[in-house]
């Protein structure tokens, strides 16, 4: 455990687990818990747990205790170890920290339902758990054994919180710790003229629905559609054959996050129409530079794009470039980048934070 100066007395201290954190790039989850112990840090005596000293080049600065991994047998154990730490509260980006003869305060996360409807795991899981992946998520009643051993469940929109209440699954409270855009440059002049590039910043599974937008590039002359996220050379070969002639599609497989930026401030507007999404955080990065969103019309989206987005329907690849040509129009495209701006700033991390600390108070003194 590395050793900081004592925080101030009157700070709650808070363990929050980032033994999901990725170890070469964040996926969705190991950057929503980095962003949220960066924000909650300046506010409370924050201790990280991590499972891989690799773990750190993606964390911020804050002290930390290295236990074992959340996929591990040991984790049934896991509070033993944690309890030592005398925490006002404990947060897990996920559900499935162990909580067996806990002595504190627990809040544990649901982001979505997703994997309800499509079930496929994500790769870089074991084998066996994969499987159990599977299994788990062909009945409600393991999400609920899983939920009400918190104290308090945390989700990131009212969506899946509406979801959650609609499939009772859990008797705890709910509370929304959102998600919110990570600390960029200011949003970009609507007096400069975008450039005929679109971004699309995702993964490929088949929800996802990538297939529409390659196909919707037929009625797109002049446009370049950037697929940003790393992909399998499999997957890869299944897409290329889709791509319309004389259609640009550019296969990045992968990006900085300086990169990232960079696209985001030249491109026309960012898409995605995927069919189903815990939340949708490419597009409050985009609105918060002040790049349009074409998306899909989802109750997911239309919560976190409000009147700045473009909404298409997921499988009509000709209403999609009807929505891309209509930013073509240099006064509608000025208009729905201030809009996105303005839309973007409904979230933020600070937010976030301050909302940890009230359950942490209301636990406290409930116990």
């Amino acid at each position: 455990m590395r050793a900081d100066n004592e925080a101030p007395a009157s700070k709650l201290k808070i363990v929050i687990d980032a033994r999901f954190t990725r170890l070469d790039h964040h996926d969705g989850i190991s950057r929503y818990g980095a962003s949220l112990i960066a924000a909650v840090a300046p506010l409370a005596e924050v201790t990280m747990l991590i499972s891989d000293d690799r773990q750190l080049a993606l964390l911020p600065d804050v002290p930390y205790v290295k236990i074992s991994s959340p996929l591990s047998p040991r984790e049934l154990l896991v509070a033993r170890k944690v309890n030592r730490l005398s925490p006002d509260l404990v947060f897990c980006p996920m559900q499935t920290m162990g909580s067996w003869r806990r002595k504190y305060p627990l809040v544990l996360t649901l982001h979505d339902l997703i994997y309800y409807e499509h079930p496929a795991p994500p790769g870089f899981l074991p084998a066996p758990v994969r499987l159990l992946w599977r299994l788990y998520h062909k009945a409600y009643w393991p999400q609920r054994l899983l939920l009400n051993r918190a104290d308090v469940v945390a989700t990131i929109s009212r969506t899946t919180e509406a979801l959650m209440h609609k499939h009772r699954l859990t008797r705890r409270p709910v509370r929304i710790v959102g998600n919110a855009p990570q600390d960029q440059r200011a949003p970009r002049s609507t007096n400069v003229p975008p450039e005929k590039s679109l971004i699309y910043m995702g993964s490929f599974m088949p929800y996802k629905n990538v297939e529409t937008l390659i196909r919707g590039m037929a009625g797109l002359d002049g446009f370049s559609l950037h697929l940003l996220s790393r992909i399998t050379d499999q997957r890869r070969a299944e897409l290329e054959p889709l791509v319309p002639a004389g259609a640009r599609v550019i296969f990045h497989n992968g990006v900085s996050d300086a990169e990232y930026d960079e696209l985001l401030l030249r491109a026309t507007a960012l898409v995605t129409l995927s069919k189903a999404e815990g939340y949708g955080l490419p597009l409050v990065e985009a609105m918060s530079l002040g790049t349009p969103v074409v998306v899909s019309d989802t109750p997911i989206f239309r919560e976190v794009g409000g009147d700045a987005a473009r909404y298409v329907p997921a499988d009509s690849p000709t209403g999609f470039a009807a929505a891309v040509l209509a930013l073509a129009d240099p006064d509608s495209w000025s208009k729905r980048s201030a809009e996105s701006v303005r839309q973007a700033s409904r979230f933020s991390w600070d937010t976030s934070a301050k909302e940890l600390l009230s359950i942490a108070r209301e636990l406290i003194s409930r116990r």
